[in-house]
């Protein structure tokens, strides 16, 4: 008799362990399926809406640049930027050729992919945007010869600035 109830326990264990196992093995897989689709959302590329004027060249060339970059550029021409540049809050003095969004970041100006990357990594507290004041040479999409030292610029909504990147010598 102690046999059989032996074998009996030992039977309902191996049951027990096995059914555990497997609902293990298949939550297992399931939580692999999230990471799969992250994977997949990564490799498409972080989108951005980049506004620029019809008739610009080098908003076409950072454009470029970004997509080399892996972005998924969308571009929007409007003849009225300064409109942009307002329902964004861009400080006149962050003010360039084109205003993107990166969800709610706003890039002014010909600010590196790279960059736009190591910020999104790593966001500052409190900051609505990046710029590149102006359009410096040998910055993405002004590749002329000629290479100016230029500083990428972190803004918030009160006009405060910091330093985010320099390139000197690049």
């Amino acid at each position: 008799m102690k046999t059989k109830k032996l074998a009996l326990y030992t039977g309902v264990a191996a049951i027990v362990i096995g059914a555990g196992a497997t609902t293990l093995a298949l939550q297992a897989g399931e939580s692999a399926q999230p990471s799969a689709s992250l994977t997949e959302s990564e490799e498409a590329g972080q989108a951005i809406t980049i506004y620029k004027s019809p008739n610009c060249g080098c908003c076409q060339s950072w454009a470029e640049h970004l997509a080399a970059n892996g972005f998924d550029t969308r571009i929007v021409e409007t003849d009225n930027l300064n409109e942009i540049k307002q329902q964004y809050d861009v400080p006149r003095d962050m003010a360039s050729c084109h205003t993107a969004l990166v969800d709610d970041l706003v890039i002014e100006g010909h600010v590196p992919a790279n960059d736009i990357l190591a910020y999104l990594e790593d966001p500052q507290f409190n900051t609505i945007g990046l710029s590149v004041p102006g359009m410096p040479h040998g910055t993405p999409g002004m590749e002329t010869g000629r290479k100016d030292d230029y500083q990428v610029i972190a803004f918030n909504a009160n006009g405060q600035q910091q330093v985010f990147r320099e390139h000197k010598d690049y």
